[in-house]
């Protein structure tokens, strides 16, 4: 099998372990919190929704084997598409209007999906940048 398409999977296996994580985050942030505070919440989620790409790229970016800036910000990029198209999908799914769905991206109406998926973007460059230094000063394996 050709590399690219190895590195095509292996960015969308990771993606899929990241969904897995922040879907588990959402649930558990209308299992544990009244349905009152859900859309404050929703908006301090996005930081430990940040986290929670950060971590899971950390750990997988020795089996992602990103070794240029280009590579990582594909990888980043493919992330926002996927992810984009499953938060359309799942809205639509459990019913909500493409108003709603947008809403979420819309900084002037309090949602700010737009600063996670800029980051998500992002992460995998930065954890390519930061992974190097960490070994370095002996703070990962």
């Amino acid at each position: 099998m050709p590399s690219a398409i190895l590195a095509l999977l292996r960015a969308i296996l990771v993606w899929a372990l990241i969904m897995l994580g922040e879907s588990a985050h959402g649930v558990l942030r209308r299992l544990l919190f009244d349905a009152d505070v859900l859309f404050a919440l929703r908006q301090v989620s996005v930081g430990v929704g940040v986290l929670i790409v950060f971590a899971v790229t950390w750990v997988c970016l020795p089996w992602l084997r990103l070794r240029s800036d280009r590579g990582a910000l594909a990888v980043g990029a493919i992330w926002v598409v996927l992810t984009l198209a499953f938060e359309f999908a799942l809205g639509r799914v459990v019913g909500l209007s493409w108003a709603q769905i947008l809403a979420e991206y819309d900084l002037a109406q309090g949602g700010v999906m737009a600063l996670g998926l800029l980051a998500m973007g992002f992460t995998p460059w930065l954890v390519l940048r930061l992974r190097p230094v960490a070994r370095r000063v002996g703070t990962a394996p």
